[in-house]
């Protein structure tokens, strides 16, 4: 091949020393790039269809003092581990909750933490939890459900026998307890029969009124 010439303002190109091996075709530098957006486009369904990585649980030991115990309540047992000083009412709503007991003044002279324990009535307050393993415990959540209400439950609609309805949770256990109770037939036997149970609200006369319409269905 006869050399350039000068003439035509053409300067010699040197010679690469690259082998042709070692030179990327636009062919081969556009496969490249093809594959690399199929794998930037293909990582997310890939990472979707991992297998998911297994959660860490992590197991909280019981508190330092703790003891084994088992409730049986509404029927259920719960196999809990609690701090001996642990009262039933904090246990009800704290640890199982069922907060359907309420906590009013926390010293037994409220009555708004009425629960029955083997049928009888008591300030779960005043109680510790710890007590009543071999007992049968009954929450205001036990004892009736909105579809299917309690006579009692049902008596209190009925008389509008509440205002703010803090109280009454415990004041409908009390009356349920009472039934069985050697409790007079006068209005004033209930009323010293639901002697523990305060209403602030001042609800006394359709309390009344609604424990008696539910004595009389017996």
């Amino acid at each position: 091949m006869p050399p350039s010439n000068p003439e035509q303002g053409e300067e010699e190109r040197p010679v690469s020393d690259a082998s042709p091996a070692n030179r990327v075709s636009r062919r081969s530098f556009l496969s490249h790039l093809g594959a690399a957006g199929l794998a930037a486009t293909a990582s997310p369904v890939l990472a979707a269809s991992a297998p998911p990585v297994p959660a860490q649980t992590n197991l909280v030991p019981p508190p330092a003092g703790s003891i084994p115990v088992t409730l049986k309540i509404n029927g259920e047992r719960h196999s809990l581990n609690l701090d001996p000083r642990t009262t039933l009412l904090d246990c009800l709503r704290e640890n199982l909750n069922l907060p359907g007991t309420k906590k009013g003044c926390d010293h037994g002279q409220c009555g708004a933490c009425t629960v029955h324990v083997n049928g009888v009535r008591v300030n779960s307050c005043l109680s510790f939890a710890v007590m009543h393993s071999a007992d049968e415990i009954t929450t205001i959540e036990g004892l009736g459900t909105p579809d299917h209400l309690h006579p009692m439950q049902a008596s209190f609609v009925e008389h509008d026998a509440y205002q703010c309805g803090y109280c009454t949770s415990g004041q409908i256990m009390s009356a349920v307890a009472l039934k069985p109770e050697p409790i007079g037939p006068t209005d004033d036997d209930v009323k010293q029969g639901m002697y523990g149970n305060i209403c602030r609200c001042g609800a006394y006369p359709n309390i009344g009124s609604a424990v008696q319409a539910a004595r009389r269905l017996a």
